[in-house]
């Protein structure tokens, strides 16, 4: 077929066209989508917009077309006809049909589109009415809702127009801390979809522990370091003073430590899932860390990260000096190598993801497109773009469109 032979796309219809919202609700099974289309077939409507639902087992379906035209020299209706073959043929397959006339398509969305997800462990009647509440109170109006996870918390996605996504962020955001769920505001738009560069944190991110913590129970300096590194992350005290203090305690360690603290590092439940996910989408990843080089090429190397970048500590003849070597990794290092992996991935700081719990993280949450706090700290999570609080870094995944069945046909298809 010729360019000039291809028929001209249907228009869509204009403010003042009849049409007809046709709805089909009942037990849902194979064919009642087709079987209702070849059912409107028959009257040559146009298709304007679907939706369709299906919620433990029950079916909505919902078509809006535009009006049949009274056959030529008719008198009767065309119109009745099509409602009379409809509910007859829902009838026949014991469903429901209500069919509502109209005029045009349906309403414009509002300037301002964003992405709202809501995470909760278990997510409550009351928190999500509570939310709703509040989206409508900044004068945005939901076009959308549907469920992006089940389990290992339940995780619902809101379509969202009509407000600016930063005033819906900012509101969202005080209603999650009084309600005890988790909210991310994202912007729509097409870069939502791209490519992306995501950067953790690894203490108490993406591994359970404090890796300096871990070299000081060999130390016998446990608790002196960890009261230390509590008053740090909480940014009660220079984390580059503080480095140096702690890892003074280290002095004397034989080398041998370092293989035995790796194999005592725990890894975040739902932190292997979450780099897998992501490396099958083609986004690469990352790891900053005011910890150990010692640690986080082992970890590098085990989930295969894209970019990893930590202190280094210094070993002489065997043994552990007290010392770091080379640039310190703290709070501005964090912002400075989040950038920096940015533009050797090609990837705009707009569209990077940035994880962490630490004071020392702020920064680098607020140079990234999206940041997020996890299981973080009062002053982080009052900071970051939106918090997890939940004990499970795949989490993350849903804040970023991600279904868990999206996640499980990426597990079956790497098996």
């Amino acid at each position: 077929m010729s360019a000039s032979q291809i028929p001209p796309a249907t228009a869509v219809p204009a403010d003042d066209t009849p049409t007809l919202l046709v709805k089909i609700f009942g037990k849902d099974r194979p064919g009642i989508t087709a079987g209702l289309f070849d059912t409107l077939a028959a009257y040559s409507v146009d298709v304007v917009d679907i939706e369709q639902v299906v919620t433990r087992g029950r079916i909505v379906l919902c078509v809006l077309v535009t009006a049949p035209e009274p056959l030529h020299g008719s008198t009767g209706s065309t119109e009745g006809d099509l409602r009379a073959t409809v509910h007859s043929w829902a009838e026949s397959m014991n469903l429901q049909a209500e069919i509502i006339s109209g005029i045009g398509d349906n309403r414009p969305r509002g300037i301002g589109r964003s992405h709202v997800t809501v995470l909760g462990h278990p997510l409550t009647a009351e928190s999500t009415a509570a939310i709703a509440a509040a989206i409508t109170a900044t004068g945005g109006n939901i076009d959308r809702i549907f469920r992006l996870a089940k389990y290992p918390v339940t995780a619902v996605e809101f379509a969202v127009s009509g407000a600016p996504t930063e005033i819906l962020r900012t509101a969202l955001a005080t209603e999650a801390a009084v309600l005890g769920v988790d909210v991310a505001v994202v912007a729509s738009g097409l870069q939502r979809r791209a490519q992306r560069l995501v950067v953790m944190d690894v203490d108490s991110t993406l591994i359970q522990d404090e890796v300096i913590e871990l070299f000081a129970a060999h130390a016998g300096c446990e608790a002196e370091v960890a009261k230390v590194t509590a008053a740090a992350m909480r940014g009660e005290l220079d984390f580059e003073q503080s480095l140096h203090a702690r890892v003074a305690l280290l002095e004397g360690l034989d080398a041998s430590v370092v293989e035995k603290v790796r194999k005592e590092v725990r890894l975040t439940p739902g932190a292997r899932t979450l780099v897998r996910t992501l490396k099958h989408l083609g986004y690469q990843v990352g790891v900053v860390s005011g910890g150990f080089t010692q640690v986080t090429d082992a970890l590098q190397e085990e989930l295969g990260l894209d970019f990893a970048s930590a202190n280094t500590l210094e070993i002489v003849d065997g043994r552990l000096t007290g010392r770091v070597t080379g640039d310190i990794v703290d709070r501005a290092g964090k912002a400075r190598l989040l950038r920096s992996f940015a533009h050797q991935a090609g990837v705009p700081l707009a569209q990077t993801v940035a994880i962490g719990d630490g004071a020392n993280d702020l920064d680098m949450l607020n140079a990234a497109g999206l940041g997020v706090a996890f299981n973080a700290k009062p002053v982080v999570r009052e900071a970051a773009h939106t918090a997890v609080n939940v004990p499970f870094l795949d989490t993350v995944l849903y804040l970023l469109g991600i279904t868990r069945e999206e996640v499980e046909a990426a597990d079956m298809h790497d098996d």
